[in-house]
This record gives C-alpha cells, sequence and structure tokens, in this order.
C-alpha cells in the first residue's frame, strides 16, 4: 500500500509541477549573475527600476490572458504600497548596489537566506510559533552566511559593505512577505506581484533621477547582448519566474514549493562560476552546505512536507515542540 502510495506521488500533473519549479529555481539562481552584469553595465538603481517596470508589464499581459486583473480596494492598496517599498524598492535597490560591489556566487549564497528570514519575520509580526528544529535551523543558516561574509573575506574588518547590502534587500524582502500573507486571502498573490512592481519600479525611477542624474543618458551605449540579458532578467525571471512560483504554491503547497528554493543558491554558484569566471572557494561550498540545511530545518519546509506526506500515507506523524 506504501509502496503504490509512493509511486502515486510520482504521478500525474505533479511532476510538471516539480520540472517548472526547477526551471523557476534556474532562472531566479542565474538571475543574480545577470543582475551583476546589467548593473555593471549600467548606473544601478536606474537600470533596476528600468527593469522592474518590464518586469511589471510582463505580468500584467500574464494576468490580462489569465482574466485576474482588477482594481484593489483601499486598505488592499495600503498593504500594496508597504509591501512595494520593502519587497520592489527596498529589496532591488539594495540587490543592485550590492551586486555591484560583491560577487555574484557571494550575493546568491546570502540571497538563499530568504525562507530564514521569513520565517523570523512571522515569529516575531504574526505570531507564528518556531520549532526547535526551526530555531537549529535558523542558527546553521546564519552560521552558514557568517562561513561567506567574515571568513571568506578574512574577518570582521574586512567584511564587503555588498555582502550587507544584498543581507539588507533579502530581509526588506522577507519581511514584506508578512504584508503579503495579510491580504492573500483577499487578493491574488500574482496581482499583487503586478501592483508592488508597477508601484515599486516608479519609486526607484524618482530615487534615481536624484542619485543618478546621469542614468538615462548612459542607455543608450548598452550592447545588444547587455539588452538581451536585461530582458531575460525582466521577463523570465522575475515576471514569469513569480507568476509560475504563486501558481504553484497553489498547486502543490507552500511547503512542497519552498523545498524548491534551496536549488536557487546552488544555480547562482554555477552561474558565476561558468558564466563570470568567479572561483568558487571551499569557504563558500561550506557555507553553502550550512544554508541549504539551515533552510530545510529553519524554513519548516522538512517537517512539513515529512508531514504532509505521511498524512497522504496515513502514518503517524509527531508534533515537534516550539517556543
Amino acid at each position: 500500500m506504501v509502496k503504490k502510495e509512493v509511486e502515486n506521488l510520482a504521478k500525474g500533473p505533479q511532476i510538471q509541477i516539480y520540472i517548472l519549479l526547477v526551471f523557476v529555481m534556474l532562472s531566479w539562481g542565474l538571475n543574480v549573475t545577470a543582475t551583476k552584469i546589467v548593473v555593471a553595465a549600467f548606473l544601478p538603481v536606474t537600470i533596476t527600476a528600468l527593469r522592474i517596470f518590464t518586469a511589471a508589464i510582463a505580468v500584467f499581459i500574464i494576468l490580462f490572458f489569465l482574466k485576474k486583473i482588477r482594481i484593489p480596494t483601499r486598505s488592499e492598496l495600503g498593504y500594496i504600497i508597504i509591501a512595494a517599498f520593502l519587497n520592489v524598492v527596498g529589496h532591488h535597490y539594495f540587490l543592485s548596489l550590492g551586486l555591484a560591489k560583491t560577487s555574484a556566487s557571494n550575493g546568491g549564497l546570502i540571497l538563499g537566506l530568504g525562507p530564514i528570514l521569513t520565517t523570523i519575520a512571522a515569529f516575531f509580526f504574526l505570531k507564528t510559533r518556531i520549532t526547535f528544529i526551526q530555531l537549529f535551523g535558523i542558527i546553521l543558516g546564519l552560521t552558514g552566511v557568517s562561513f561567506i561574509v567574515l571568513i571568506g573575506q578574512g574577518g570582521i574588518s574586512t567584511i564587503s559593505i555588498g555582502d550587507v547590502y544584498v543581507f539588507i534587500s533579502i530581509f526588506t524582502q522577507a519581511f514584506s512577505f508578512v504584508m503579503i500573507k495579510k491580504i492573500s486571502n483577499t487578493l491574488d498573490p500574482r496581482l499583487m506581484t503586478g501592483y508592488m512592481l508597477l508601484i515599486g519600479s516608479g519609486i526607484l525611477f524618482l530615487i534615481s533621477l536624484i542619485q543618478e542624474p546621469n542614468g538615462l543618458s548612459q542607455l543608450q551605449h548598452g550592447s545588444f547582448g547587455i539588452w538581451v540579458i536585461f530582458l531575460s532578467s525582466a521577463v523570465i525571471a522575475t515576471a514569469i519566474g513569480h507568476t509560475i512560483y504563486n501558481y504553484a504554491i497553489g498547486k502543490v503547497g507552500v511547503s512542497e514549493a519552498a523545498i524548491f528554493i534551496n536549488l536557487s543558491p546552488f544555480f547562482s554558484l554555477v552561474g558565476a562560476a561558468f558564466i563570470l569566471g568567479e572561483r568558487i572557494t571551499m569557504t563558500q561550498i561550506l557555507g553553502f552546505l550550512f544554508i541549504i540545511l539551515g533552510v530545510l530545518l529553519g524554513s519548516g519546509a522538512l517537517e512539513e512536507f515529512s508531514k504532509h506526506i505521511k498524512k497522504r500515507m496515513n502514518l503517524p506523524y509527531k508534533f515537534k515542540s516550539s517556543i
């Protein structure tokens, strides 16, 4: 009976969803390298504002064909604006500055902390419980980042400001998920993503006019290859990637979809090594392993996935203590 159930889990449309999730993680991982290339070719805030605006247009085109577009209510709009400041302005502003000052491999690994930081934000602002296993995972994940940021750079006195910016970017994004969670029952997350990208890109553009007054004039110097990378980042990774991921959550659940996030830092390392020629150190590999294990435990994904599988197989699941 158990064997048959396991076989059933590996059949049907779920396999297609899993393949799509691997594709999304590949695009997100390589997007770190793509962003690194783009912000090196143009002024970072200006090109980021344009990239996010392009992604917003692509998302609304997708939503138009899905017939998901509607005007948000006043209360929903308030949450959208707050989330836009955090998820788009804060996240992409600091990410663009950070990747201009650190390696793509370091940036990709630090971004892998997303699920752990989301768990911490939910604990403080949504009052969700954290199990001791999750707490242990959080410690492992932060230890992994310490290996990358501190030991990899030769000590705390030589911390790269780019690494700090990338950490701030993923922290603001994790906090924004709290806002998204609060209205996810009334507003489709895919539609909220579109509005967030549109509002956030406008705010980023205003910031770029002040911080980078010559940003627009420099766009004419971009090569054809750079603009192909730009469009791939905006449309494939940001617009299509987020749309597919949100769709997958509705099909296979948050816990199963979250496990695939662990592939993103791996693809970031691969992209940095093969496309940018960055040297991957043993310190980064050790930090990567700590982060992967930390995310699996700290986000609660492994516990939830185990609980989900055992429930489908009618097996007992032992409740874990929490704090």
